[in-house]
């Protein structure tokens, strides 16, 4: 699943590629069970009928979720689950295995919907039900929205009794994290995975929230995080960069960049979390 930075690296691109166009036609692929993804409508020619000939008027982002606003009153909402992809191409492009849903512009190519386990979720709703909803937002934090404070971090992190990488990789709480960018940022902030969060001073905390800014936009500058089987591609193909830069994920053994002590990598809740044992407390 990508995590946020990817999906906010998708949602820059988005806006610079298609917000502004006209939708001139949409097709659901024959042959590749694309009403998987589109489970919350009933037929192909629904969706169609909801998106042809709308323009794109912007591009925005809740959690996970990219929404794409349109002059005919309705917002196309683009989940992209545990293996969707987006790829803007031109019409003469080939046609890459697993493309489930093809939207071509009167001008600027296409953009296309690529999902090999058909997790994502594509649907059309109204404005309304979006402003009524708030998008379905269903986490707390969304450390690259502009409000998020780390004085509101130290209230949410005071009200809970956990451990700080169950905390970090918790999508109610906090959302998009995943597993990369947890360790990441505890490691930047030298607290280690099993802290407590109802236990950090208010040091702790702004270093934390420090970190977690930090990182988030050093990842986003790097234009996202390209590893395993994540595999993450921006919009037109290109893998990010940040995975030169991690300082302690899938790093065991290797010496910690601070003091040169190896990275651990010590099993926790069913997956790994790595650390460095003398630079994190």
């Amino acid at each position: 699943m990508l995590a946020l930075v990817e999906i906010e690296v998708l949602r820059r691109d988005l806006e610079k590629e298609v917000a502004g166009r006209r939708i001139k036609e949409v097709e659901i692929r024959p042959g590749s069970n694309a009403m998987k993804i589109l489970r919350r409508h009933g037929r192909r020619k629904e969706l169609q009928d909801l998106l042809v000939g709308a323009k794109v008027e912007k591009v925005a982002r809740v959690g996970r979720r990219l929404l794409l606003d349109l002059d005919n009153d309705r917002v196309l909402v683009l989940d992209l689950g545990e293996s969707g992809r987006l790829a803007k191409t031109s019409a003469s492009d080939e046609i890459a295995t697993h493309t489930h849903i093809v939207i071509g512009f009167t001008i600027g190519g296409q953009l296309r919907v690529v999902d090999s386990k058909k997790s994502a979720d594509i649907y059309v709703v109204t404005k309304k039900e979006v402003e009524e909803s708030g998008g379905e937002r269903d986490f707390l934090i969304d450390p690259l929205e502009h409000q998020f404070t780390w004085q509101h971090f130290s209230t949410l992190l005071e009200e809970r009794e956990a451990a700080m990488k169950t905390l970090l990789s918790d999508e109610k709480f906090i959302c998009g994290l995943g597993e990369i960018y947890s360790d990441e940022v505890l490691f930047v902030s030298a607290l280690r995975y099993d802290r407590m969060s109802s236990k950090l001073s208010s040091q702790d905390v702004r270093r934390l929230y420090r970190a977690l800014m930090e990182t988030l936009q050093d990842a986003l500058k790097a234009n996202g995080t390209t590893w395993g089987e994540q595999d993450f591609r921006d919009l037109h193909g290109n893998p990010g960069q940040y995975q030169l830069e991690l300082k302690v994920y899938e790093r065991e053994g290797e010496a910690c960049r601070r003091c040169r002590t190896p990275i651990v990598k010590a099993k926790y809740e069913g997956a790994f979390t790595y650390f460095c044992p003398q630079c994190q407390s």
